[in-house]
């Protein structure tokens, strides 16, 4: 009798144990099934060559498949908005961008989403810095000279940009407001076609990623006058920053980083982010992604993520509202 009483006690306790232990066991599973990576771009480019890289790193953190998922158009809102409503669970990060998170919430006036409410920011994984690419015609061979070309000829410059809104518009109507040029935007619709009006001389002058205009700078048909970062880059190692070229302080470039939506557990996004630093803490990273134009940032506090995102919208949104530019 003592014997049966004894095993029933054991096995009361142990249940209590069990019930206590629960919840605990339960969040330290996480994750407990395949997470999906949400890339607002078609396959084979930088961002999509980017995450499946990030995507492999993470998955040997974490234990379980992380899947890229594309999901372009509408200039990164279609996944932004399909990432917002997704269910908080940790299961759905998004490769978020300065299109998605700072530019297209103060560009377009109809917008599903709400950066700011629905989304954690996670971390800056990437920065794509742009160069400052003239025609070969224009009798400039640095920055300080095509300010003083362009400033002699007011009006008469045109710079080429892929869209109205683009970072790479907004790039240079900062580097107008800095330098005091007045040149003319001619949007084209994708860097092929402005590139060319680079070359043909129908614009002068261009931001546009270090990636896409490098290969035309090496093959001298296009000349790089600076680049917009705050340190020299390696892939571009004789080519001054602008505030190298007699404009201290100016600094843009574009980025990715990883973001997830606003009510995920606390605790879950720790556990992605803690996954995400090592990845980025891997120089095989960098050295993978250097040479196509891509700095690998260093992992940084969440607070750090938050300051960094402030000034982006600051720095932009001064630039927007002085040109009063919004889109439908």
């Amino acid at each position: 009798m003592a014997s049966r009483l004894n095993h029933r006690l054991r096995r009361i306790a142990a249940a209590a144990i069990f019930a206590l232990a629960g919840p605990s066991a339960a969040l330290a599973a996480y994750p407990e099934k395949p997470i999906k990576l949400v890339v607002p771009y078609t396959p084979g480019g930088a961002a999509d060559q980017l995450s499946r890289v990030l995507a492999e790193g993470l998955a040997r953190d974490l234990g379980q498949p992380v899947l890229v998922e594309n999901k372009p158009g509408a200039n990164t809102m279609v996944a932004a908005t399909y990432v917002a409503r997704a269910a908080p669970d940790g299961y759905t990060v998004f490769l978020s961008s300065n299109a998605s998170m700072v530019l297209n919430p103060m560009l377009y006036q109809r917008i599903a989403y709400d950066a700011a409410r629905d989304f954690q920011p996670l971390t800056i994984v990437a920065e794509l810095p742009l160069v400052l690419v003239a025609s070969n015609a224009v009798p400039a061979t640095n920055l300080a000279e095509f300010v003083a070309y362009a400033k002699a000829r007011p009006g008469k410059l045109n710079y080429a940009s892929v869209g109205i809104g683009s970072p790479l518009q907004l790039a240079i109507e900062l580097l107008k407001s800095r330098t005091g040029m007045d040149l003319t935007h001619v949007p084209y619709n994708g860097s092929a076609p402005a590139l060319t009006s680079l070359m043909g001389n129908d614009t002068q002058l261009m931001a546009d990623v270090v990636s896409t205009s490098l290969p035309l700078v090496r093959e001298h048909k296009l000349k790089a006058l600076a680049v917009t970062t705050s340190e020299r880059l390696a892939v571009l190692p004789d080519v001054p920053t602008v505030a190298e070229s007699g404009f201290p302080g100016f600094r843009a470039a574009t980025w990715f980083g990883l973001a997830v939506p606003r009510a995920v557990p606390q605790a879950d996004a720790q556990r992605l982010q803690a996954a995400i630093d090592k990845v980025l803490r891997d120089p095989a990273l960098r050295g993978r992604f250097e040479p196509l134009g891509l700095v690998i940032q260093a992992p940084r506090s969440q607070a750090q993520v938050d300051a960094y995102l402030q000034e982006d919208r600051q720095r932009w949104g001064e630039v927007i509202e002085a040109n009063k530019i919004k889109m439908d």
